[in-house]
């Protein structure tokens, strides 16, 4: 039998066999049950911006931050979308600032998909257009996301999901993106491998910024795995012991 009773409150002790295991009756693809996500990273625009996709086995995706600012960078993007048979269902900002959004509207119009930003993100869309501009980057007629996203959403994707954890300081609208069964975190550009983000743009405030990483990111495991906006990836344990910035002993 795959369950015998474990002798307390009639809780069954349950067996794995070969196609899965049970437990109480119910009967689970165990194989199914720990496939992770992918994260494939792309480094795009003058500014190195990590622009990410992600996906599971089922082969459904989304794409966080929109980098991609050529030619050359969309065809390395969409090829690899295309080489991997991936279906994206979303593109999803973890702030609005230009180097992550420049390449909304190839994105957008490539995959017939809409984009998200957190809430309080409107103004660095409003004002896009300008600011590219000023960083020798164009918009042509900027596809404006839906500005929806809240703290503890859930982004939503074949198998998957990733849960919203709302982080200003930075920017106003600033969003990282959370998986617990997987264990890692797309930070944007809250919390860098020894550092943390500007807060002198529009918007950023060092005091917010530094409750954000203390009230949100290090209350999580020390195994978390952080892929920053800019850099290489980082571990909560790491930053908390490490960060010159921002430190575990930093409680404000």
């Amino acid at each position: 039998m795959p369950c015998i009773s474990s002798g307390y409150k009639n809780k069954p002790i349950c067996f794995y066999n070969s196609s899965g295991f049970v437990n109480g009756g119910k009967k689970y693809n165990y194989k199914s049950y720990l496939q992770k996500m992918t994260i494939k990273t792309f480094v795009f625009n003058p500014f190195q911006l990590n622009t990410f996709v992600v996906y599971d086995e089922t082969k459904a995706a989304i794409i966080i931050d929109a980098g991609n600012s050529t030619t050359e960078e969309n065809n390395e993007l969409f090829n690899f979308i295309a080489q991997e048979q991936l279906s994206i269902e979303g593109l999803y900002y973890t702030h609005a600032h230009v180097d992550h959004i420049i390449g909304n509207n190839d994105i957008l119009k490539k995959y017939n998909i809409e984009a998200y930003a957190g809430v309080d993100s409107d103004v660095f869309f409003e004002n896009a257009e300008g600011h590219a501009k000023s960083l020798g980057f164009s918009f042509n007629k900027l596809i404006t996301p839906l500005i929806t996203i809240k703290d503890n959403d859930e982004v939503k994707f074949g198998n998957s999901s990733l849960r919203a954890i709302s982080t200003p300081g930075h920017a106003d609208g600033s969003i990282c993106f959370y998986s617990e069964k997987d264990q890692f975190i797309i930070a944007g550009d809250v919390l860098f491998r020894d550092s943390i983000g500007r807060t002198d743009l529009p918007t950023g405030n060092f005091d917010l910024l530094a409750r954000s990483i203390i009230d949100k990111l290090y209350v999580l495991p020390v195994g978390v795995k952080v892929y920053p906006g800019h850099g290489p990836t980082t571990t909560i344990g790491y930053e908390k012991s490490n960060n010159p910035f921002v430190s575990e002993s930093e409680h404000l």
